[in-house]
């Protein structure tokens, strides 16, 4: 069961839902940054996310891009940021 990088980013349009799509990305996120998020996520657990958003947005108001990144290339970071990482383990709960 391969993991996949994705980066997702979303605009919101109204708070309730924001907060909810943020919810469930920081469940599947090792890292990102207020609207970006970085997943490590198989097959089937995009599904599950995609299911969960669609079930939410606006689709007339509100963005979501899902971006597939190549986890072997080596990412540049300024500042403070650090490199996404895929983790021995995720714990759900």
């Amino acid at each position: 069961m391969g993991r996949t990088l994705y980066l997702i980013a979303y605009d919101i349009t109204e708070d309730n839902r924001l907060n909810s799509v943020r919810y469930i990305l920081k469940g599947h996120s090792t890292g990102g940054q207020k609207s970006v998020y970085e997943c490590f996520l198989t097959e089937g657990e995009l599904k599950t996310v995609i299911a969960q958003i669609l079930d939410i947005i606006d689709n007339k108001n509100d963005r979501v891009h899902i971006f597939t990144m190549d986890g072997r290339s080596k990412p540049h970071v300024l500042g403070i940021a650090l490199p996404p990482k895929d983790p021995d383990y995720f714990y759900i709960g």
